[in-house]
This record gives structure tokens, C-alpha cells and sequence, in this order.
């Protein structure tokens, strides 16, 4: 199954002439398909233009189901979000008197490699519902930037409805929405939109592969043949949109190349024609496309697992897939659905001394993954009274409060040891008299006991830039897992200032429980 809201790679787009002559142009989306050609006589820098236009189709857009959101008033699409200020927790005025360049430059850099929480923090600022900066000027810059981030970080179906909410109302603004659609196999519906958006002019390409899809090969191979005549398509192109076409012609022939970089509307042609490319690095995003029923099993976790460890789909998904049938041999991918399933019918058992056999191989396999906390939000809960011994329980403690249940485990579990002491402590926001077991524990606790902020946090709190500061507090603690343990106090300190407490104690938690050091 599919996440229940529009859920959630980095290659950014180019900036705004503008910007880039301010402050260095943003790196740009390399793998987007050319679907749709930008007119010459606009150039908008390649960002999204204001969305009071026509929409692309009567039903909104070329995205591959609706969903249920709300615009703001008149032209702001840097204020368009899916998360409203009381469930995202960020006030409205998230970003204050911060620059539309300096908060753009700042989601651009930032890494994908977070912690879980905070990369879910991350996630919701990309899709909160906030003011736009006060130097937005309703031109969507931020908008875009936020959109290409989502994309970079695999979160297609979060970028989907925020250009759903947005409107895909400009040739570049559709090609996103057009190649969501194709990844996440809604690619009819995204031909059915670019047919009824006469001021979209589609490339040929997206011509032919649309043309086929609705059924007319005889014109899409006679527009295949004119554009080769003329030159307007490369060799390379011609040859693989001809298999498409008829691939029985080509029938032994060897396989094109795949090109580089490899593009949405590459990969559904090499699919189409019985020659599907691996989406092990490809970007991301790629990896939606194997979540599907038409992926074998093995592609279909391998692809689930690489989504669920950056938090944009579901911990249910792998859930579902890794009950699927029997494992088929032993080792990696096998051995965790193997495990899965014993533990998952250990717990349905009851009996403590089964539940603590399969769950010490089921972590282990689990931490291999690096799916601790997917892991956690499945099953926390229930281990939380059930009467384990030793190292069982050592691990159902753990699992207990990386889960979003942590307040009722930190009630109810007892600590066995000064570390497991220390980690109901942080769970209880209170650590007074606790003694740290290591130079990480320490660099916490003092997060929690005498907060330091780091200058460039501080400033950013005292110049109403919040939205920024809470950046230079992930991306401290991130230089943190990698020795400076500085950084450690300095981004949890200003997480807590910045009134992120739950978040900080989650951050806490995972850095201790998870061990992802540098």
C-alpha cells in the first residue's frame, strides 16, 4: 500500500538570473526528463511563475491521485504547505525576516543522511504551511526549491501534492508533476493531462511515448521517423523509442545503452520493452518505481528498504512486503524477511521466551538495514510489558523509546545498568544526578543541563530567523556524529531553544541507541 498522505532526491534546480548573480547559482535536477519544452520568449530562470493561471486539467494536474490540501489566498506559492502550524509544530512565521537566497542556499546544502528525527524534522519544514519570506515577491523560488528537495530525497509522493496544491501551471513545474507520475505508475494519467494542456508544448519524446500510450503507434511512429529525418532527436533516442515502439523488430538485437544520466521517461521505455534498469544507483526517487507489483519481490524490499531508511514511505510497506510469502534463499534481503516473520509470529504467540529468541536475530538484522526506527514505530508498543530477560530486554527497552511511544516506556520499563538509566532519563526530559556512560552521553546531558548555543544559531534566533537556525541545529549535530562532539551540544542546545524539546529528546535517544558515528 501506499502512504496515506502524499508522502514523503538532491539534486536541486537553477535559480532565479537573479540569484544567481546575488549569491552563485543552486545545482540543478539533472535526471528530469525532457517532457515538455520551455518557451524561449519566457525565460523564468527555471523557477515557478505565480499560480493564478489556468490549471493544467480540469481535475488540477498531471499528478497520479488527488489529495486533499488548502492553498492561502491570492498569489503566494512559497506559502503553500501540506502540514498546518498546529500538527507541524513550527509557527507560521517559521522563516521571519529571513532571505529567500540565504533559506534556499541552506535547503540546498543540507544532507541526506539525518538522523531519523531529524530528517523527518527536515521533512516537515520542506512541507510545512508558513509565511513566505518577506522578500518572496509571490515568485515561488522557495517553492521550487522545496519541491526538487522532496524529489532528491525520494519523497514523490510529498512532492506530488505539493505541486498538486501549488498547480503545475508551467512547463517546468509540469515536467516534475509529469515524471512523478511516470515513477510512481500513474503515467497514463500524466499523457492525459499534457494532451489537454494546449500551452504545454511536449517534447518528442514525451510526444511518441504518450502517443503509444493511448493506443496511436501509427502516428507516434510517423512523428518517430519525421523528427529523425530532421534531426530533431539524437541516434541513441531514435533507437530506443523505435524498440518501444516495435520491440518484436528488434527481437535478438542487443540492448541501447542506457544514457546518462538516466531520466523517468528512460526508465518506463527500458521497462516497457522487457529490459527494466536497475534502480541500484540511480538516484532515489528511482526506487518508487519498484515498489509496485510489476517489480519482482527481492526489487520490491531491496527498493521498500532504501525508502523506509529515508523516512518517505510507511514503515507498514516493508511491513507488508517482507510477510509476503516465504523467503526464497538465505542471505541479506531474505534473511531479514526471514527474521521478520519469525518474530512477527513469535509476538503473535504471547510466550515471552519465543519473543525474546526471534527479537535479538530480528534486530540484528534490522540494525544491518540501518530500519532501527521503522522498526521501533511497528513494534514499540507492544514490547513494552511483555517480561523479557537479559539481552532481550536490553533490546525491547531500546526498540521501546526509538518508538513514538517512548513517554509510556519511560513510565513503565524499569533501567538495568547506569546506560539504560541514562536513556529513561533522557526520555523523561530529565537527567539531573544521572552519570552519562561515555564522551557522547556527556556531550548530551550537557545539552540538557547547561545549553550552549552556537553563535551562528544564536544569531539567527535573535535576528526572527528560526526557520533557519533550526538548520544550523541539524546540520550541528550532524558534524557532531562525526567526532565533534561539540556540535553534539551545540544542536541540541539550540533545538530546545529554538522550543524543539521532543525532537531534541528523540535526537537524543537515536544518537545513543543507533550509534551512527563517523
Amino acid at each position: 500500500m501506499r502512504t496515506s498522505v502524499w508522502a514523503v532526491p538532491l539534486f536541486l534546480m537553477g535559480a532565479d538570473p537573479a540569484l544567481a548573480q546575488e549569491g552563485g547559482p543552486l545545482s540543478a535536477i539533472d535526471w528530469l526528463s525532457q517532457s515538455v519544452a520551455t518557451s524561449a520568449a519566457v525565460d523564468t530562470g527555471g523557477l515557478a511563475m505565480a499560480i493564478d493561471e489556468p490549471p493544467v486539467t480540469a481535475d488540477g494536474g498531471a499528478l497520479p491521485e488527488p489529495v486533499s490540501t488548502s492553498q492561502l489566498d491570492g498569489p503566494a506559492p512559497d506559502a503553500v504547505g501540506l502540514i498546518p502550524p498546529m500538527v507541524s509544530g513550527l509557527p507560521r512565521d517559521l522563516w521571519g525576516a529571513g532571505r529567500t537566497l540565504e533559506i534556499a542556499e541552506r535547503l540546498v546544502a543540507h544532507p541526506d543522511d539525518d538522523l531519523p528525527a531529524l530528517r523527518q524534522l527536515f521533512l516537515t519544514i520542506l512541507l510545512a504551511e508558513v509565511a513566505a519570506p518577506a522578500d518572496a515577491a509571490g515568485k515561488g523560488e522557495l517553492l521550487r526549491v522545496r519541491i526538487d528537495k522532496l524529489l532528491a530525497l525520494g519523497a514523490l509522493e510529498q512532492a506530488a501534492a505539493l505541486i498538486e496544491a501549488a498547480g503545475a501551471t508551467t512547463p517546468e513545474m509540469f515536467r516534475r508533476a509529469f515524471d512523478v507520475a511516470l515513477l510512481t505508475g500513474a503515467e497514463d494519467r500524466a499523457c492525459d493531462a499534457m494532451s489537454a494542456a494546449p500551452h504545454l508544448a511536449p517534447t518528442v519524446p514525451a510526444r511518441i511515448f504518450c502517443l503509444a500510450r493511448s493506443g496511436d503507434w501509427d502516428t507516434a511512429a510517423l512523428t518517430l521517423h519525421s523528427a529523425k529525418a530532421v534531426g530533431e532527436i539524437s541516434e541513441d533516442q531514435a533507437t530506443l523509442l523505435a524498440r518501444f515502439l516495435d520491440p518484436d523488430l528488434f527481437e535478438g538485437d542487443p540492448v541501447p545503452p542506457a544514457p546518462n544520466p538516466v531520466t523517468p521517461l528512460d526508465w518506463k521505455m527500458y521497462e516497457a520493452i522487457g529490459e527494466p534498469l536497475a534502480t541500484e544507483g540511480l538516484p532515489i526517487a528511482f526506487s518508487y518505481a519498484e515498489i509496485g507489483p510489476k517489480a519482482g519481490w527481492k526489487a520490491q524490499i531491496e527498493a521498500a528498504e532504501r525508502l523506509t531508511r529515508g523516512g518517505t514511505i510507511a514503515p507498514n510497506m516493508i511491513l507488508g512486503l517482507y510477510t509476503e510469502r516465504d523467503p526464497a534463499a538465505s542471505g541479506g534481503v531474505w534473511d531479514r524477511a526471514d527474521a521478520f516473520q519469525k518474530f512477527e509470529k513469535a509476538l503473535k504467540s504471547g510466550d515471552a521466551g519465543q519473543i525474546g529468541a526471534a527479537l535479538t536475530v530480528v534486530w540484528a538484522r534490522m540494525q544491518e538495514a540501518e530500519l532501527e526506527v521503522p522498526f521501533a514505530v511497528l513494534f514499540g508498543k507492544a514490547l513494552i510489558d511483555v517480561p523479557l530477560q537479559g539481552e532481550a530486554a536490553a533490546i525491547a527497552l531500546r526498540v521501546a523509546l526509538l518508538s513514538p511511544y517512548l513517554d509510556s516506556a519511560a513510565q513503565r520499563m524499569k533501567p538495568n545498568g547506569q546506560v539504560e538509566a541514562f536513556l529513561l532519563g533522557l526520555a523523561r526530559n530529565d537527567v539531573t544526578g544521572l552519570a552519562p556512560p561515555d564522551s557522547l552521553g556527556r556531550a548530551i546531558a550537557a545539552a540538557f543541563r547547561s545549553p550552549a548555543l552556537p553563535e551562528e544559531g544564536n544569531r539567527l534566533l535573535q535576528e526572527d530567523r528560526k526557520g533557519e537556525a533550526i538548520l544550523v541545529a541539524i546540520d550541528s549535530i550532524a558534524r557532531g556524529v562525526q567526532g565533534d562532539l561539540r556540535g553534539v551540544t551545540e544542536g541540541l542546545s539550540l533545538l530546545r531553544a529554538a522550543g524543539l524539546e521532543g525532537v531534541a529528546r528523540r535526537t537524543a535517544l537515536e544518537l545513543m541507541i543507533l550509534e551512527r558515528r563517523g
